[in-house]
């Protein structure tokens, strides 16, 4: 197997929000088997460890019991149906996706917002469930974003974006992000800024993909990072963070958030912001933040401890 990057391992966990993934491995038979699961969380950047819970009750309980190694197919926004296919007793749940062998032997799926690949590292009894711990021998994310689920319903980007659309004077940005880099550019002054707009009548996600597509990178829109009000402009701010897949821009640099970066950052908020991902992204963990442009509050998104 490829040596894995704790760096890199780690970008994968904070690429996207804990969320609906779908957990496969082979039976003794050689044959895929999967299910729905969104208890999936990272263990171990050293070494790369993730977990996920299995019910003693479920028709994979003793295949996956003895298997060498599973992986975990984070899904993305897109997949909906996939997460229902395998949360339902389908016999050929695999016709509904592209799949192949990942680098270690489980299936993994195309389209996917993330797969790791792992083999298995150790089984825990915990109550009524069988907790698995994989060693994650390879992984590839995507800039798709992933799908959510929260109160018996799923949560997507655009889902999240037009919610917050009915305020008339709302303004966008995309913090677009690649390997700790973010998308700056110049807001006209000699001062750097993200990429943003003031959002029409067509509403914030067709905004957003307005901006991604006129930046030139290669990314997709991705969650909602920050929302606040600016109450001295009278205006709202919904910032998405996005992954990109590389550095390539036609407008602006993908930059290394150093102290002198954000020294030239025209607005405190946004400057505050970024302060704040540069902190998050070294450590992996990422919250979402609420308030105006001077107090308010983060909440827990996705964890990588």
């Amino acid at each position: 197997m490829t040596q894995i990057d704790p760096r890199d391992l780690r970008n994968a966990f904070g690429a996207f929000m804990t969320g609906v993934t779908v957990v496969t491995a082979h039976d003794e038979q050689g044959n895929p088997l999967g299910f729905t699961a969104n208890s999936f969380s990272s263990v171990s950047l050293d070494p790369p460890l993730v977990s996920v819970c299995l019910a003693n009750t479920s028709r994979n309980f003793v295949a996956l019991s003895k298997a060498d190694g599973f992986a975990i197919n984070v899904l993305s926004e897109t997949q909906k149906e996939v997460s229902n296919i395998f949360a339902r007793p389908v016999e050929d749940r695999f016709s509904a996706v592209n799949w192949r062998k990942g680098p270690f032997g489980s299936p993994v799926f195309d389209d996917v917002s993330a797969w790791f690949d792992c083999s298995m590292f150790k089984t825990v009894e915990a109550g009524d469930h069988l907790i698995l711990i994989g060693q994650v021998e390879a992984f590839e994310n995507s800039t798709h974003p992933g799908l959510g689920y929260a109160r018996g319903a799923y949560v997507t980007p655009a889902a999240e974006a037009e919610a917050l659309c009915n305020n008339a004077n709302l303004v966008v940005s995309a913090l677009i992000e690649h390997h700790g880099k973010v998308l700056l550019v110049d807001n006209g002054s000699g001062q750097l800024d993200l990429p943003n707009t003031k959002v029409s009548k067509q509403g914030a996600t067709v905004a957003l993909k307005q901006l991604i597509t006129a930046s030139g990178a290669l990314a997709e829109p991705g969650f909602i990072y920050s929302v606040y009000e600016d109450e001295a402009r009278a205006t709202q701010h919904i910032s998405f963070l996005c992954q990109a897949s590389g550095e390539t821009a036609a407008q602006g640099t993908f930059t290394e958030l150093t102290s002198s970066t954000l020294m030239d950052i025209s607005d405190p908020a946004v400057r505050t912001m970024l302060e704040r991902f540069a902190t998050e992204n070294r450590m992996g963990n990422f919250g979402v933040y609420y308030g105006n442009q001077s107090s308010g509050k983060v909440r827990a998104m996705a964890s990588g401890s």
